[in-house]
């Protein structure tokens, strides 16, 4: 009989139905599990100890990282492990672990008040980019083109009035309009596409359906990609980089990838890619 591998995640998309179809052929059965319904805490995590393995793909990172946490001190075998969940999650973490081991990830300045954010325009001035700590799919991510106006789009975060969501990144606007997005699994790289930002939107992602072309595997973003990995272990992800004057820099690292856009860009059968990675796991 073949293994049981639960997805775990808050709904089912149009990733998580090509993986529970393409299942079977590789003699694995893949279930939806509600990530609002497994009640964890138990110390043999009773919803979630039938299965061989979960898949973490719920799409808040605090969710998910919570999930991955409690089902590892289960023994619940687990990808992403929560480690690589959370760097993913806290982008300042991330940074901090890339750059420990010579992983170009940009450069940036930790803003947490007023204060801060006035420092960080001295050092990184606009055009620059304000992003939470916390976050992706490009939500709250907020180019500021002007020194005149930057005090009044940080009122808005200030106003949110928690620390947790006013944490933030400035970073240098890298202008170019483009990103590459490298779908990671195991320790292959299976594809890598350019993400250009198309219409008024200057974001470059693919959460907003921006255009897309395939890219061949670059010896330069495979060398990232490679550190990136090193970094994280193995597992599951979307690698956002930038390109600069002096090479890749990586700017986010996705847990729970989508990879429709991908996929459709570069013609590459992720959903198998990740069933075999299952197998070769589970075996």
């Amino acid at each position: 009989m073949g293994a049981t591998v639960a997805i775990v995640a808050d709904r089912i998309g149009w990733e998580e139905r090509r993986l529970i179809a393409a299942a079977p052929e590789a003699g694995l059965t893949i279930e939806w599990v509600n990530d609002e319904s497994l009640c964890l805490g138990h110390a043999d995590a009773p919803s979630l100890t039938r299965y061989d393995a979960v898949l973490i793909r719920s799409r808040s990172y605090t969710r998910g990282g919570l999930i991955a946490t409690l089902a590892e001190a289960s023994r619940v075998r687990t990808l992403n492990t929560a480690a690589a969940i959370r760097a993913c999650e806290n982008k300042l973490e991330l940074r901090t672990v890339l750059r420990r081991v010579g992983v170009p990830a940009g450069d940036f300045r930790l803003v947490l008040s007023r204060r801060d954010f006035a420092r960080a325009l001295q050092d990184v001035p606009p055009p620059l980019v304000l992003k939470p700590v916390f976050g992706g799919m490009g939500k709250r991510v907020t180019l500021i083109r002007h020194a005149d106006t930057a005090q009044s789009v940080y009122d808005y975060v200030e106003d949110l009035g928690h620390g947790f969501e006013q944490a933030s990144l400035v970073e240098p606007y890298l202008d170019g309009g483009t990103s590459v997005r490298c779908f990671v699994v195991g320790r292959d790289l299976v594809a890598a596409a350019e993400f250009a930002s198309a219409g008024e939107d200057w974001r470059s992602n693919a959460a907003l359906g921006n255009q897309s072309r395939a890219l061949d595997h670059d010896p330069d973003i495979t060398k990232v990609v490679d550190g990136v990995v090193d970094a994280l272990g193995e597992g599951i992800y979307g690698i956002d980089l930038f390109q600069t004057p002096d090479g890749y820099v990586v700017n986010e690292v996705n847990h729970a990838p989508a990879f429709k856009a991908v996929a459709e860009a570069t013609g590459t059968d992720v959903p198998l890619a990740i069933i075999r990675h299952l197998q070769e796991v589970l075996t």
